[in-house]
């Protein structure tokens, strides 16, 4: 009888043990993604950029992103369109402010949002798998052996290329998506392209247009952390850098979606709208 309680309390003291490691894990990871992105904007502020490796990074995140980016806000904006167009004929038996809400949509909401996810798919994920594969097969300490600091070399260049080509990669989805409605338009709801154009041009000004270009920049943050922060905590072999990349990308899209709540409050309280 006192083994059997011996053994309980033993089990009952791992049990909690375990929960409370378990407990410290998200507080802990936040705090390793905080202190990888304070190393890299200092190595960025005090120059340690290798412009080649970033310009290589531009290349791969933003020109080679561009054909999904267009593929999918050119479609996104053609379902805006069909929706809007249907929804008003039913309330006023005509298609009416279909530009507008088009327009609209994609500049504010839809633009930046579906940019940061399909960059988060594909570059984001790219990442992870990359760096993580270098930390399971020791490339990153061999690398420290070198003298080479890895963040610097590895973490510099993919934070640059994202903060500035998300932002780019952004304006093309909108400017795609609302061409995007106004072909579905012109087409299915007999509204000739000036009037579209007229409607969007006429409601969207720069304050519209930065609702959504300011979102994008902290998009590209939190994709960049997350994904570096993933991959340079890997471990486990290939399984681990798989459970690693699908983290990332879960994360990402998790915190991609949490912060647009935030920013849209602030934004629209500082009438960016």
């Amino acid at each position: 009888m006192i083994k059997a309680s011996v053994r309980k309390i033993m089990e009952f003291e791992r049990f909690r043990e375990k929960l409370k490691h378990t407990s410290f894990v998200p507080i802990e990871g936040l705090g390793k993604a905080t202190k990888m992105a304070q190393e890299t904007i200092n190595d960025i502020f005090k120059g340690f950029v290798s412009w080649k490796n970033t310009v290589m990074q531009m290349v791969e995140v933003g020109w080679s992103s561009l054909p999904i980016i267009l593929l999918t806000s050119f479609f996104m904006g053609m379902v805006l369109a069909l929706q809007v167009g249907s929804t008003t004929s039913n309330m006023f038996n005509e298609p009416v402010y279909v530009g507008t809400i088009t327009s609209f949509s994609m500049a504010i909401e839809l633009g930046p949002v579906l940019t940061a996810i399909v960059v988060t798919g594909r570059v984001g994920a790219a990442i992870t798998a990359e760096v993580g594969s270098m930390k399971v097969t020791e490339q990153l300490d061999a690398l420290y052996t070198l003298g080479t600091n890895p963040v610097r070399y590895l973490a510099v260049p993919r934070f640059l290329a994202c903060f500035f080509m998300l932002p780019i990669l952004t304006v093309i989805s909108n400017i795609v998506g609302i061409y995007g409605g106004m072909i579905l338009a012109t087409n299915t709801w007999d509204i000739s392209s000036n009037a579209f154009w007229s409607e969007a041009l006429n409601f969207i000004g720069v304050r519209t247009f930065l609702h959504g270009f300011i979102k994008s920049f902290f998009f590209a943050l939190v994709i960049v952390i997350v994904a570096c922060h993933k991959g340079f905590n890997a471990k486990g072999g290939a399984e681990g850098v798989g459970k690693a990349t699908t983290s990332s990308v879960m994360t990402s899209m998790v915190f991609i979606l949490i912060s647009d709540y935030f920013l849209t409050n602030l934004l629209v309280s500082l009438r960016i709208k």
